[in-house]
């Protein structure tokens, strides 16, 4: 590291006026500088510069500190590489940073496992006695030698033993090869073999542009019929799915110089724009956005355009990343394509123009939740429009943003016709844990509670509803996913009610167990007042539950960790999720359920 003396010289000589002033627009105000803040939208500057302390602060979202951390936030460096750049500006020569040593590094040998790892592969999509049906995959897609080489696309084949064997030849670890999930243990004969068969990987690389994991595309069925299209590497302590983007290592300077990003879904949505000239694209990792992914973005740019698949379930994943950037601080604006079609095809079928036509035409995400809301008919009676509000307030919540929330608000307030006062109320009631959605301004009279689930559990509750009317699919589908219900038949129905909101009997190739339960559902006739409101506190309950059981494999993986930074790591992981879970369940959820087991007794 660059000794403190040194760091001290550096921020002594620079001036903070002229470093930052090269990023900012700056104008005196008496014995200050001041400017619009260049981390959040505002019309009037409440950026300050203090040149006498060497410190700048935002009046307006707080952020605040001295030229160091100004040129990391800004630029995106480390804290290095920041006092790198402010003694190039200021003349001060950088003694050479002292690094720790390699063979001190505890995961030094997990690094280099994966870096042979893809070399090999590398070397089996070049040969042409290994690599042509790989080859011949990746130039239909639209993907040219050079773009391979440049992300190091390599392949994998269809072979049990290949890649063992080359690392046994070179004495590397085959207990360390299953930890970074390199190899796989037969549950039958307990023999390690190769995990990636048959695909194209995609190695993925940490911002230090080490590889840290690998993603396998399957091309052909041979004998993995019943093989997930894409398998990823699992978690291990060097790759953390949730922490990185795939594609930032060669992304991140091009993202500073547009200072926007598109993030797009997959792998290979990212190398397919690359290769047709966008190169300010990342993709994460098998995963909805994560803070730490949006943080990760907000180093390096604060405009982010989403760019997922035009159907419902990339429609989904647009407005679940968007709140997760916003409540960053970030600025997400949604690309619609036309149906049918993902980045990938779009940019091979239609042309790169065209592409950047619908960048071009990227609203921002609430507009677009209007704009959608519109579509469906949302604000043409007072019933709908309650319900068009339940699905704005989520992004309400999250902007993060005081001048950008303001706007929000004002938007739905005008669209929808309810109080701006209303919202804000509910804002600040949701900003408590003590609100979930719209309710009635209170009175003098008591606060109703909670509407009785019917007592048939919350997954039953919640596919009743959704039998009975189309609109509660649709914000299931918002919600939930499929793996948040416990019960595989519920999870068969909740998926083919997703498949086809208007499903009236059974699908032909249901489970039987599954179609009996389904036609149980639609044949019901129980009425269930209050359902709105019901429907909220059921998919509350199952996504506590959801939580529930991710806190318990977080306990399981603190147990195991292999290191105080990863328990650490996770500890914080299981904070977030712990608040979360806290802000779904109300308070009085413990009394609702002793009644309702009072009353399921009383009537036995």
């Amino acid at each position: 590291m660059i000794p403190d003396d040194m760091v001290e010289e550096v921020r002594a000589r620079a001036d903070i006026v002229d470093i930052i002033g090269e990023l900012v627009p700056l104008k005196k105000a008496g014995r200050e500088y001041k400017a619009n803040c260049p981390f959040h939208e505002e019309r009037t500057p409440s950026f300050y510069v203090v040149p006498e302390k060497g410190f700048y602060k935002c009046f307006g979202c707080g952020k605040s500190g001295d030229v160091f951390s100004f040129v990391m936030e800004r630029l995106g460096l480390d804290f290095v590489e920041a006092v790198k750049h402010v003694a190039g500006r200021c003349g001060v020569e950088v003694r050479e940073v002292t690094r720790q040593r390699e063979e001190e590094d505890p995961n030094r040998a997990l690094y280099e496992l994966n870096a042979f790892a893809r070399e090999w592969f590398r070397e089996r999509l070049v040969d042409p006695a290994t690599g042509q049906a790989a080859q011949a995959y990746l130039k239909r897609r639209g993907i040219d030698a050079e773009t391979a080489e440049r992300f190091g696309l390599g392949w994998a084949p269809d072979e049990w033993r290949s890649l063992r064997d080359a690392a046994a030849r070179h004495g590397l670890d085959e207990g360390l090869m299953e930890e970074v999930g390199l190899l796989s243990r037969s549950e039958r004969t307990n023999e390690p073999f190769d995990r990636f068969r048959g695909r194209v990987i995609f190695p993925i690389e940490g911002t230090s542009g080490k590889v840290i994991a690998f993603g396998g595309r399957i091309i052909g069925a041979g004998d993995h019929k019943d093989s997930p299209k894409y398998l990823n590497s699992p978690e291990t302590p060097i790759y953390h799915k949730g922490s990185n983007l795939y594609g930032l290592s060669w992304a991140r300077h091009a993202i500073r110089r547009e200072e926007a990003a598109i993030v797009v879904e997959g792998y290979m949505d990212v190398v397919s724009l690359a290769a047709h000239g966008f190169e300010n694209v990342v993709a994460p990792l098998g995963t909805a956005m994560t803070p730490e992914q949006a943080k990760l973005l907000g180093r390096y740019a604060q405009r982010i355009y989403l760019l997922f698949d035009s159907d419902a379930a990339g429609l989904k994943a647009t407005f679940r990343a968007g709140d997760t950037l916003l409540e960053e601080r970030l600025h997400p604006s949604v690309v619609t394509l036309p149906p049918g079609e993902d980045p990938d095809t779009m940019v091979r079928n239609q042309g790169v123009e065209k592409l950047r036509a619908h960048l071009e035409d990227a609203v921002d995400v609430l507009d677009r939740k209007l704009q959608i809301l519109d579509q469906k008919d949302f604000f043409s009676s007072i019933e709908r429009i309650r319900s068009a509000v339940d699905r704005l307030l989520p992004t309400l919540r999250a902007a993060a943003d005081p001048a950008l929330r303001d706007i929000y608000v004002a938007k739905v307030a005008d669209r929808t016709g309810v109080r701006r006062e209303t919202l804000e109320a509910e804002l600040r009631k949701a900003s408590s844990g003590t609100a979930r959605t719209l309710r009635p301004e209170a009175t003098s009279s008591p606060a109703p509670s909670v509407p009785r689930v019917p007592k048939l559990g919350a997954e039953r509750t919640l596919l009743l509803l959704m039998t009975k009317n189309t609109e509660y699919v649709e914000r299931a589908g918002e919600q939930l996913e499929t793996e948040d219900f416990v019960d595989p038949v519920y999870r068969a129905i909740f998926q083919a009610l997703l498949d086809d909101p208007g499903l009236r009997a059974p699908p032909t190739a249901m489970d039987p167990v599954a179609a009996q339960r389904l036609q149980e559902l639609l044949d019901d006739p129980e009425e269930i007042s209050h359902a709105g409101r019901v429907f909220e506190d059921a998919v509350a309950r199952v996504r506590v539950a959801t939580l529930g059981r991710a806190l318990r494999e977080l306990d399981r993986r603190i147990e195991e960790a292999p290191d105080d930074a990863r328990k650490l790591a996770l500890t914080e992981e299981k904070a977030r999720l712990s608040q979360e879970q806290r802000a779904l369940a109300p308070d009085d959820w413990t009394t609702t359920a002793r009644r309702l087991r009072a009353d399921h007794n009383s009537n036995r």
